[in-house]
């Protein structure tokens, strides 16, 4: 018996279920926040050298600000004053004539930094002075970050193959809010990028075990619509946190106001863990037990022998992340999945990443970038079924290449994005087998990363040509596009349970899809009936 079949005796998008994706579905949501947290606190906003040293004998002293700038700053070509220089000594002449002669000795600032907080009163740029030389820094934050989610994301994908997901995803839950508060409070940068590191290592053990147990805990026909539910906690997140950054303009305070309701996720200690993987490592009696309790309440009394299901002896190995390589469909597996990780995740948050590019509010970019999100996941619903996996993930990379020209088009960029980062989350879990399904997951997840990691710096390429970035990432959405359709189809397929499943090794018909079941049921029927006549008839 496959566990799928026992799933449908006791009901398998029961109450029990529902109760699991509900806990899960809130526990993700503050920590999407932090991915997203980078677009508000490492802000650079206008600001000009401090003039406090060329008033040293209160000379500016009946003179405006306006007049105060003109004689202390030079202006730039675009008519601001400069960020990063100042006048050797007041130029009064200024006030008279507006050409700055270019034998004018100019400095670097020498007493810091005066910011505009008529939009952030502070961030990282304004708390540390991260600005002219040390511009990079601010932005840098947000490649630490995600440097510690790339990490991450392969330590608890071992730890939870190998201490289960439950135990797992309350420790990241917990850890996550205590590195998230701590951060809130550094006294310097070198601290904050620090805790910064561990906070984005910790949370991530949230996003890809709690995506784990929604799948495994769910029948077949339920599992594209658990997945469009678990991404929907995302768009919500990256809805809400604008309107959350808006009203909070203290980059202190803000990473309070998202670490802090992480503290909500304690509920997971109702969590059940999941049953496929106890019965992959031997754990018998403990799988009964949520088997027996999902059933219960489910209303099913009634249930199946459930020692039919372990049908192999799998408990006394241990899996590892060499599994993923050691034989050759794993090995062609991991490579395209790991590829189409990188290029989904490298483009969405490279399109993220650039809100204040676009000429409008970053508070309202960001919300209508949250808000695209879901028509297209919800539409991922209806092309899963329709299309199946393979299909919506190439052709969701493929529209990759219509995005940023204009804010609209990057909008629907973002949208296509969204629809290809839902579908790549579920695909890839029903491609691996459960022994190694979440070392599968914590490698694709380290390699995703790996590319959000990059998308800050590619933006940065734009200096180099005000397109360059454009070019990278439609060139990563088109190349993945074509490793994706090499994937093969899932729709409509029971979860693999073993390498020996992939591999195709004593494959029967319950490797088949559900469709092609019921085929040759209908098949077996008909020449049964057909022999059964030609009995009657002789």
């Amino acid at each position: 018996m496959k566990f799928e079949d026992l799933l449908s005796e006791i009901n398998g998008f029961g109450r029990f279920q529902k109760m699991v994706l509900c806990i899960n579905f809130f526990g993700r949501f503050s920590l999407a926040c932090h991915f997203l947290l980078g677009n508000f606190i490492a802000v650079i906003p206008s600001h000009h050298c401090s003039i406090s040293s060329l008033d040293a004998d209160e000379i500016f002293e009946n003179l405006t600000q306006e007049e105060r700038l003109t004689v202390s700053i030079p202006v730039q070509d675009d008519g601001t004053p400069a960020s990063c220089h100042m006048f050797s000594y007041p130029q009064f002449h200024l006030l008279s004539n507006s050409s700055s002669p270019s034998e004018v000795a100019v400095v670097q600032c020498q007493n810091g930094w005066e910011y505009d907080n008529s939009t952030f009163i502070s961030t990282l740029a304004t708390q540390w002075d991260l600005v002219c030389d040390k511009r990079a820094l601010s932005r840098l934050t947000t490649t630490i970050f995600f440097i510690g989610v790339m990490c991450g994301a392969a330590a608890f994908g071992s730890l939870s193959a190998m201490f289960g997901r439950k135990p797992m995803l309350l420790v990241s839950h917990m850890l996550g809010m205590g590195f998230g508060l701590c951060s809130a409070f550094s006294s310097s940068f070198i601290m904050f990028a620090v805790l910064r590191f561990f906070t984005g290592f910790t949370i991530t053990g949230s996003v890809i075990i709690s995506t784990i147990l929604n799948v495994e805990w769910v029948s077949i026909e339920h599992r594209k619509l658990v997945g469009v539910i678990d991404s929907l906690s995302w768009t919500f997140a990256f809805m809400s946190f604008p309107l959350v950054a808006y009203f909070i303009r203290d980059w202190r305070w803000l990473t309070v106001a998202i670490s802090l309701p992480t503290v909500t996720a304690i509920i997971t200690w109702w969590v059940p863990e999941s049953a496929r993987w106890l019965i992959a490592n031997g754990r018998v009696d403990k799988a009964h037990y949520y088997l027996h309790k999902c059933a219960v309440m489910n209303r099913k009394k009634e249930i199946i022998n459930l020692a039919k299901i372990i049908v192999t002896d799998r408990g006394n190995r241990k899996y590892s992340y060499l599994d993923l390589v050691r034989t050759p469909k794993m090995r062609k597996l991991a490579l395209l999945t790991g590829i189409t990780w990188f290029a989904v995740a490298t483009v969405a948050y490279g399109i993220s990443f650039n809100i204040s590019s676009f000429g409008l509010n970053r508070y309202l970019t960001q919300f209508v970038y949250g808000a695209i999100e879901i028509p297209a996941k919800l539409s991922i619903y209806y092309l899963l079924d329709k299309f199946g996996r393979r299909i919506t993930q190439a052709g969701s990379l493929l529209s990759f290449n219509m995005k940023m020209v204009r804010t609209v088009i990057a909008v629907l960029g973002k949208g296509c994005s969204a629809t290809s980062f839902g579908t790549v989350i579920l695909y890839s879990s029903e491609l691996y087998p459960t022994v190694v399904r979440q070392n599968g997951m914590g490698y694709n997840s380290f390699v995703a990363r790996l590319g959000v990691s990059v998308a800050p710096l590619i933006l940065l390429s734009d200096d180099v040509w005000s397109h360059f970035s454009q070019v990278i990432l439609s060139s990563l959405g088109l190349s993945a596009a074509f490793v994706a359709y090499l994937l093969p189809e899932t729709r409509g397929r029971c979860l693999p349970e073993t390498i020996e499943d992939v591999e195709g090794i004593g494959k029967g018909t319950d490797n088949l899809p559900l469709q092609d079941q019921k085929m040759d049921e209908k098949e077996s029927s008909r020449l049964k009936w057909k022999d059964n006549l030609i009995v009657q008839n002789t």
